[in-house]
């Protein structure tokens, strides 16, 4: 399938612009927002200790580990999950697949693998936009509001995050997630009543299943990360 799916790389492009890119704008103010939020509270967990300079570090490490990739996902399955479940619903009870059958054209390899390859790929682009702009709103929640030194700022994340423990962990956390999003949504929405009821039952399914797929999935890698 994969074979097939590079000679029609074009499908895959589309496709990752329309998973991706069109989810660029919920995941960037969303990490944002994510940002904001863990500056303050680092910041006034950390002052109690009188380490409030390491606020970087503490804010990095939260998102590249855990809530980048986690909350991404989450995002992910409400926003495109639920798009992809819809469209090939729709297709499956329009006939339309059945009608490129007919036609001698396998609809896995011309419909459904294009959408899961862009979903594997655009799931770590968007998981790395989300932390990264989450470090920015906790370094302007840290630094021009509190009045942290920038300097310190920057040197503790610097110091602290190792690239392979900590971001190598979160997009593999990433990988994981938009392989079994993006497998769930295109499933759901293949067996799919061909009803306006059974389309709209599928979406919902989706978004249930895959975020407590994704929550489950990120216990078991977090415990496997932890003890290797």
């Amino acid at each position: 399938m994969l074979g097939a799916t590079l000679k029609r790389f074009g499908l895959v492009r589309d496709q990752v612009f329309f998973l991706g890119n069109q989810s660029l704008a919920i995941i960037s103010v969303s990490g944002l927002f994510v940002g904001f939020v863990l500056g303050l509270q680092g910041y006034n967990t950390l002052q109690r200790y009188g380490s409030s300079e390491a606020v970087g570090l503490l804010v990095t490490l939260s998102l590249v580990r855990e809530l980048g990739p986690v909350l991404t996902a989450l995002l992910y399955a409400g926003r495109a999950g639920a798009s992809l479940t819809a469209e090939i619903g729709l297709m499956r009870s329009g006939e339309q697949m059945s009608a490129m059958e007919m036609m001698a054209v396998d609809p896995e390899q011309r419909i459904l693998a294009p959408r899961f390859w862009a979903g594997v790929i655009a799931m770590p682009l968007l998981a790395a936009v989300f932390s990264a702009v989450g470090v920015i709103g906790g370094w302007l929640v840290a630094v021009p509001m509190i009045g942290i030194d920038a300097g310190a700022f920057w040197s503790q994340m610097q110091g602290g995050v190792d690239v392979w423990s900590d971001v190598g962990n979160g997009v593999v956390k990433s990988f994981v997630f938009g392989v079994a999003v993006t497998f769930i949504a295109l499933l759901q929405g293949y067996e799919a009543q061909p009803t306006p009821e059974g389309v709209s039952q599928a979406t919902t399914r989706t978004v249930v299943v895959a975020s407590l797929s994704v929550l489950g999935l990120d216990v078991i890698l977090t415990l496997l990360m932890f003890s290797l």
